[in-house]
């Protein structure tokens, strides 16, 4: 627990010096006077704000997300004596509001916080949960015995899993936080009335969603007025998810997960309505009321390994994250990349990750259901096995097999490639505090837009979690669906310790190459000389065990002739991950560093500037 002396959060004045960030248009809103005066989707008029910066370096603090609003939210919660809990909880909420396609109340996440005075490492397991009635054939149709095709089942009430984001934030602030709930939503309620300023991110991810938002008559009155999606440079409210959050503020998490609301999400679930002219099979789900109401966070001890001296936490199963970026780091363990050519540092990098994800895809899953072999996974001993079958001048043939659980030498067992069903979108925070404190937060409501279904009313979209389970059932599969399971998540929050203090927090959104993203910007800040700003810029590439390497056109453009050297073949992602990650090197200098371009580019913030 944070001592409470060090870091209790001034809530009146810091939500009063948010409600200025926010009107003046401080980094991304309009003006105090348009902001009050725009409806959702009407032109801004005035000087436009200037750019949010990417980057900043200094003291007393650092936030960095894929948002500037959100951000700035949680400078000022840092400002005004917050901790990195209560800025963390708040930039969340915030992202909820600006963020609605990739966050919010209806999904869930994993949260990992590093205590500086204790120097111990926490994390909150807030995943999605099945549906207690849901059986382990759920996504099977039952008219011709072969699965549902993947798109159907995300825009349907099957792929709802009960959200676990609310209960992560109270865990939260109850155990390290020095504020409540209440005045964390404050900021978050104000940016949904004042609204927030559309930039064409959000609008092409609108459009991309346009005819499933129009099949379901609550998303479409929200996020598509008028039949089109909010212009750039228009102010969007969202004054449903303002009272939402505000009766949630009056009365705490139970307004979530026990009474009215809780049955309005099991409703739209179970029965969800859609237009008279819509065509999606829209499938009814299994959420019930006492789902929610039974739902519960899980707080466990972070996974660790070593890596060239620091000490790397991240999360445990359920999520994937933990045990396989720490595994690719094991085995990149037994090479000197710092001494390799560049290219053959990256060919080892990618054959690193795809010899992980084999035994990622063989052993993991909800601990709860599944003897996942973490220790195991986890063990250097286990690593420099599987490093025993890379070959430094070729790559291996894809997908190789996982290593048996027993390995001590190069010996192998079959595995057939599974099918990826993770999506790329979700988000992800930093937060690092006066004090040392640390949060690495990342959260999400599945596909880009979740299920496709608001809740009417309430201004918040519902997850498609639960297409993250394997759709074939499979007594040998980790991740089949079972009642009350958590579906493997490949989220991967990272707080990285250099002598008992935190030197970089770091994750990304981006489905199953999160794993890869946080792995490579690792290897590109500590073996491969870059800054955090250059490691997190670097074009990527991510190899997660499959024929082709799946790589941007800026890694593809500078690298692929030389890995083609190697026997790698590439397949192209236009965009990878969107990194938000914070380094405070020995003297306490702050660098937080977010994406300059990707998903239309993050905001990394410090308290005091230096210079």
């Amino acid at each position: 627990m944070v001592n409470v002396d060090r870091g209790r959060f001034a809530a009146g004045r810091s939500i009063i010096a948010i409600a200025a960030a926010l009107s003046l248009a401080a980094f991304a809103a309009p003006t105090a006077a348009t902001a009050d005066t725009a409806a959702a989707g009407t032109a801004v008029t005035g000087r436009p704000a200037p750019p949010a910066p990417a980057t900043s370096t200094g003291f007393g603090g650092a936030v960095s997300s894929v948002d500037a609003s959100a951000s700035a939210v949680g400078l000022e919660v840092l400002r005004d004596g917050g901790n990195a809990v209560d800025a963390a909880v708040a930039t969340a909420a915030a992202l909820g509001v600006t963020e609605p396609y990739s966050a919010g109340i209806g999904g869930g996440g994993y949260l990992v916080y590093f205590d500086a005075e204790t120097g111990e490492v926490s994390t909150i397991d807030g995943r999605e949960t099945a549906p207690a009635a849901m059986p382990s054939d759920a996504f099977i149709d039952p008219v011709t015995g072969a699965p549902y095709a993947f798109a159907d089942a995300v825009s349907s009430g099957l792929s709802v899993g009960t959200p676990g984001t609310l209960a992560t934030w109270e865990a939260a602030l109850d155990e390290f936080g020095t504020t409540s709930l209440r005045d964390a939503l404050q900021p978050a309620i104000l940016l949904a009335t004042k609204g927030f300023v559309v930039d064409q991110t959000f609008r092409d991810q609108t459009l991309a969603n346009q005819a499933r938002f129009a099949a379901f008559p609550a998303t479409a009155e929200l996020f598509l007025p008028g039949g089109d999606a909010p212009k750039v440079g228009s102010v969007f409210k969202n004054l449903d998810l303002a009272r939402t959050m505000r009766q949630i503020a009056l009365g705490g998490t139970d307004v979530f997960y026990e009474g009215a609301l809780a049955d309005e999400m099991a409703a739209v679930a179970q029965a969800p309505t859609t237009t008279p002219d819509a065509t999606l099979p829209v499938y009814p789900g299994y959420l019930t009321a006492d789902d929610l109401a039974e739902y519960e966070v899980l707080e466990q001890a972070p996974t660790h390994v070593e890596y060239r001296g620091l000490d790397v936490y991240g999360m445990a199963p359920s999520s994937s994250g933990g045990t396989t970026v720490g595994e690719s780091l094991n085995i990149l363990e037994n090479f000197d990349l710092a001494g390799a050519d560049p290219v053959q540092a990256l060919h080892l990098y990618l054959e690193a990750t795809a010899h992980a994800f084999a035994d990622r895809n063989a052993y993991v899953g909800d601990t709860a259901f599944v003897d996942v072999p973490t220790e195991t996974l986890l063990n250097q001993s286990f690593a420099d096995a599987r490093a025993c079958v890379i070959d430094p001048d070729a790559a291996s043939v894809k997908p190789v097999p996982p290593a048996p659980l027993d390995a001590a030498g190069c010996a192998t067992a079959a595995l057939d490639e599974p099918l990826d069903t993770e999506n790329i979108s979700t988000t992800h925070l930093s937060v690092v505090d006066q004090w040392g404190n640390a949060v690495a937060y990342t959260l999400t409501i599945e596909q880009t837009g979740g299920s496709g279904m608001t809740v009417p009313g309430r201004g918040f979209l519902l997850n498609n979690e639960l297409t993250d389970f394997s759709f074939v059932p499979s007594p040998a599969d980790p991740n089949i669906v079972e009642p009350g399971k958590r579906p493997r998540s490949s989220m991967s929050p990272t707080i990285v310790l250099d002598g008992g203090e935190v030197r970089y927090v770091v994750g990304s959104p981006g489905g199953s190459t999160i794993i890869t993203t946080v792995a490579q910007v690792l290897v590109n800040r500590i073996d491969l000389g870059m800054t955090l700003p250059e490691a997190v810029a670097a074009p990527r590439a991510s190899q997660r065990n499959t024929a082709a390497v799946a790589a941007e056109p800026a890694f593809r453009a500078a690298y692929e002739a030389a890995l083609a050297e190697y026997g790698h073949t590439f397949s192209t992602s236009a965009e990878i991950g969107a990194v938000a990650a914070i380094e405070v090197d020995a003297d306490g200098l702050m660098t937080a560093a977010a994406e300059p371009v990707r998903r239309g580019g993050g905001t990394g913030l410090v308290v005091e500037p230096a210079g």
